[in-house]
């Protein structure tokens, strides 16, 4: 209850600061980037699990194919036999038209019932055939139908193939562009077709501050030379505080708004390279409630306070695809 209480009193006095307005705005922008993340995802793995359906799909086609196939040349070689066995009967009736009357009309009943018999196989034959060849036709345009599939599905690895490559270069050159901060409070890393900088506070501002300190201005701004270079990616800024709660004075109302006030301040850096598209920016607050170690120690809260740049690649051709795949 202690802590709803203190929860509600921070709610409180930051709403009291800042514009109702604008904080619902900001808070359903993140809502809205959290859920697009997630639907990326998704629709990543939904793309993944197509792929292997419709190669399932494919290969069982091909294994029916080769069973009518089979069937096929079963049932020409019955009708073979059969045509061989129609000249025999026909050969065995001239034979018998020469023999007696009573010899002849019975060996013609029996000639006539094979002949009937023979004629009842051969439509038999006939219909199976006709529906063995509708079938076949039916299989062809399956395997088509298939391999246009196959080939989006190909084109849909390649594009996202493509894409992990570009976050891996980009990746690359975020650590090219930053080398000179390796090791002082800088990390650059790739997961689940992501780019992930993380710059820990002491990089960047003083206790309690939202003011970018000279270092850290020029890593934001190196940073910066690399993602005007790439207008095709999302980037988001997270602010991360510790669990420590804020004790500084003025219009701070506590982490979450500081770690807000932080990110913003890294994305005003990034908008002073004009190469780079607003559009494309977003930040976002997370106070305490994302961190990457307890903060059970002075070096994992130092951990924790930090801002994470989240590099996402636009994922448009990507959904198109899968459009017409479904």
């Amino acid at each position: 209850m202690k802590k709803i209480l203190i929860c509600l009193l921070a709610l409180s006095a930051l709403v009291s600061c800042v514009p109702a307005k604008k904080f619902k705005d900001l808070e359903a922008k993140y809502s809205r980037l959290r859920k697009d993340n997630r639907n990326m995802s998704k629709e990543l793995s939904e793309a993944k699990a197509a792929l292997e359906k419709t190669k399932e799909e494919r290969d069982l086609a091909l294994v029916d194919l080769d069973a009518l196939s089979n069937k096929y040349n079963e049932v020409s070689g019955e009708y073979d036999a059969a045509k061989a066995n129609l000249a025999q009967l026909q050969d065995s009736y001239n034979a018998l038209e020469t023999n007696s009357s009573a010899s002849i009309a019975e060996n013609s009943k029996k000639n006539r019932q094979l002949l009937a018999e023979l004629e009842s196989k051969q439509n038999d034959l006939a219909e199976k055939t006709a529906a063995l060849e509708a079938e076949r036709k039916r299989l062809e345009r399956l395997q088509k139908d298939l391999a246009d599939r196959s080939a989006r599905v190909d084109e849909l690895e390649g594009l996202i193939a493509a894409k992990d490559a570009k976050m891996r270069g980009l990746k690359d050159a975020i650590s090219k562009a930053l080398t000179d901060f390796e090791g002082k409070g800088l990390t650059v890393e790739q997961r689940d077709g992501k780019v992930y900088v993380s710059l820990e506070n002491k990089l960047l501002f003083d206790s309690g501050s939202w003011t970018v300190g000279t270092n850290g201005t020029k890593a934001v701004k190196q940073l910066g030379s690399v993602l005007a270079d790439n207008p095709e990616i999302a980037v988001l800024i997270e602010g991360h505080t510790d669990n420590v709660p804020y004790g500084g004075s003025g219009n701070l109302q506590g982490n979450w708004d500081l770690s807000a006030k932080r990110a913003t301040s890294i994305v005003n850096i990034l908008r002073q390279n004009k190469r780079i598209d607003p559009k494309n920016l977003t930040a976002a607050g997370r106070g305490e409630y994302a961190p990457v170690a307890e903060n059970d120690t002075p070096e994992n809260k130092a951990k924790n306070r930090r801002i994470e740049v989240i590099l996402t690649p636009k994922l448009d051709e990507v959904k198109a695809l899968l459009q017409e795949i479904d």
